[in-house]
């Protein structure tokens, strides 16, 4: 008897990348990896979309379609080259209109796309009607998707195999038009039973002759024991990776499932150990000078009760390294569990997940629910779509109050079509008034990306990558043997002494620095009536709102800065006039540094 046929969607350009390195891999140093998976028997890849759009322009200076265009001549015309869409929201963090969601699949199928997997954090099935028709519409395949995750312990509602039935069977009542079904585990948190059950479940209600498949990742542990569960009940497809981005927080290693499988009526995707092994070499040697985040390698035993997804975990560890703010990571994932049970139980997968994070971040940065986070109080106001369970409602109250907004019942895609800075007239007049040419790419670069987007096409991009060459740098050199050097953003004063052919370490002691991180940042950006204006954390300038000379009142927002792809206003203190700016627009800054001096 033939062993059955699994197909295996290779995630390492899309997912592991985005798992492992935040997204940051530069295009022309992951192709030869491209042309060694092909070379390995691998034909099915996930490509582009999710955070690998974004990421592109806002991190590595590169354009998303380009790199689309590329991949695809690696992998050969007849490769399945797949990408990740979130429903209304398509790439980004925000709904789209229905004009930008049709372009979203009209650019991805002109760049090489095949595939669509197509999913809603909050498993809204209004949510997926629209871009659904789209993309079957330009010709693409479109894979629906059920959300998953485990809840924080004593949390029901939601999220059982009951509930995955009611979301399956809302989709088919909708008439949906679908090629593959994927149950998609971005925290990695449900149990292998759960697993088994939702599957059998799912093959039961669809029938032998659909497609269907599990994603999950590492993060938690339990990966390998949900897909033999997966592939128990019925599963026929499943997602894996290649090392060194495999594992960790991203999804198990094409070898290790290989292994797993050894002895099983399985065949996975006819691929070969020897092969495989070769193609990870190519890789290794691909991506070895990359930093290797250590929170990328690491099973959590803290995620099934604070589930964040492997995707968004790195990605957020790498901002707050960016922000020199790493420090605050363990306390963020502790405080995420009480915001996944507050906020009405969506899926933590992009932009739920990211909005959990974000909230959490506030509660320990500023104190428990003192600043509701824009994306999470919208979310919990309705403004994304239906959450599986109704949200506590002292948050609810808490964020209508503070984001000066009433809850709705109105459908998401709905509320943005009638925002006018969400259509395509709006985002053309953007790019004309820069002088940047309006084709379809730029326009969709420039919605997706605002001003980040806007700052790629004019040439004024900038490349944000951690190798390995640049943690350890040396900066000055004060004497012969006395040098100062960055690691990891700090700085040290290190003195050697000479020997025959080497040198020896003397000594190593921190520098000082002027302005060192507080304990606990201030909700307000100056003190009393200080006519000094200080950062209230380490943030990036995202804009500045006055110039010199201009008259400001107290409590007047006069520069934006950017963290956790949040905008942090800070405002004046008193009444006074710019004397001095003492930031630029790009610039990272610490907390409590001075950014503007009134008189």
């Amino acid at each position: 008897m033939a062993k059955k046929f699994i197909d295996i969607m290779d995630t390492t350009f899309r997912d592991g990348f985005q798992s492992v390195f935040g997204a940051r891999v530069l295009m022309n140093d992951f192709l030869p990896a491209v042309s060694a998976a092909k070379e390995a028997g691998i034909n099915h890849f996930e490509f582009g979309g999710g955070a690998r759009f974004q990421s592109l322009y806002f991190y590595l200076n590169e354009d998303a379609f380009t790199m689309m265009d590329k991949f695809r001549e690696a992998a050969g015309k007849d490769a399945n080259l797949q990408t990740l869409s979130r429903g209304v929201n398509t790439v980004t963090l925000d709904t789209g209109s229905r004009e930008l969601i049709d372009m979203h699949a009209k650019l991805f199928a002109k760049h090489g796309t095949t595939t669509i997997r197509n999913f809603d954090a909050l498993n809204d099935v209004k949510n997926l009607e629209y871009s659904a028709q789209r993309i079957k519409h330009h010709g693409l395949k479109h894979e629906v998707v059920v959300t998953m995750m485990d809840l924080p312990p004593n949390c029901v509602g939601a999220h059982d195999a009951e509930f995955y039935e009611k979301c399956l069977r809302e989709i088919l009542d909708s008439g949906i038009e679908f090629d593959s079904v994927c149950f998609k585990d971005a925290s990695g948190t449900s149990s292998p039973e759960k697993v088994y059950q939702t599957i059998k479940m799912a093959r039961r209600l669809l029938g032998d002759n659909v497609h269907l498949r599990l994603h999950t990742h590492e993060t938690a542990g339990v990966s390998i024991a949900c897909y033999l569960a997966a592939l128990e009940a019925g599963a026929d497809g499943i997602d894996l990776a290649a090392s060194p981005v495999s594992g960790g927080t991203s999804q198990p290693d094409i070898l290790t499932m290989l292994h797993a499988v050894k002895g099983k009526d399985y065949d996975l995707g006819g691929l070969e150990v020897d092969k495989i092994l070769k193609y990870e070499d190519v890789l290794h040697d691909c991506l070895k000078d990359y930093f290797m985040p250590p929170e990328a390698t690491q099973v959590s035993p803290l995620i099934p009760f604070s589930p964040m997804p492997g995707g968004a975990l790195t990605a957020n560890t790498q901002m707050m390294r960016d922000n020199n703010i790493l420090d605050k990571f363990p306390a963020v994932i502790k405080a995420m569990r009480e915001v996944v049970e507050k906020g009405g139980y969506g899926t933590s997968v992009t932009p739920v997940s990211q909005f959990y994070f974000q909230q959490a971040f506030n509660n320990v940065m500023f104190g428990p629910w003192k600043k509701i986070a824009e994306g999470y109080g919208k979310m919990v106001l309705g403004y994304f779509g239906k959450t599986p369970v109704t949200p506590s409602a002292d948050i609810v109250e808490l964020a209508a109050k503070q984001l000066n907004l009433e809850p709705t019942t109105a459908p998401a895609i709905d509320i943005a079509d009638q925002d006018e800075t969400k259509s395509i007239a709006y985002t053309k007049a953007i790019l004309e008034k820069e002088g940047i040419e309006a084709t379809e790419e730029n326009i969709f670069i420039a919605a997706a990306c605002k001003e980040k987007g806007i700052a790629y096409l004019k040439g004024e991009g900038k490349v944000m990558v951690r190798k390995n060459s640049d943690i350890i740098k040396p900066a000055t050199k004060s004497g012969s043997n006395q040098f100062s050097v960055t690691v990891n953003g700090h700085n040290y004063n290190v003195e050697v002494a000479d020997g025959f052919d080497n040198f020896t370490l003397k000594s190593i002691t921190p520098a000082k620095e002027s302005n060192q991180p507080k304990d606990e940042p201030k909700a307000v950006s100056s003190t009393g009536a200080s006519n000094e204006i200080t950062a209230t954390m380490s943030a990036g300038v995202f804009k500045i709102l006055v110039n010199i000379g201009d008259s400001v009142k107290a409590g007047q927002t006069v520069v934006i800065l950017e963290a956790m792809k949040m905008e942090i206003p800070i405002e004046a203190g008193c009444d006074g006039e710019v004397e001095e700016i003492l930031i630029s627009q790009g610039q990272t800054v610490e907390d409590g540094q001075l950014l503007v001096k009134l008189k």
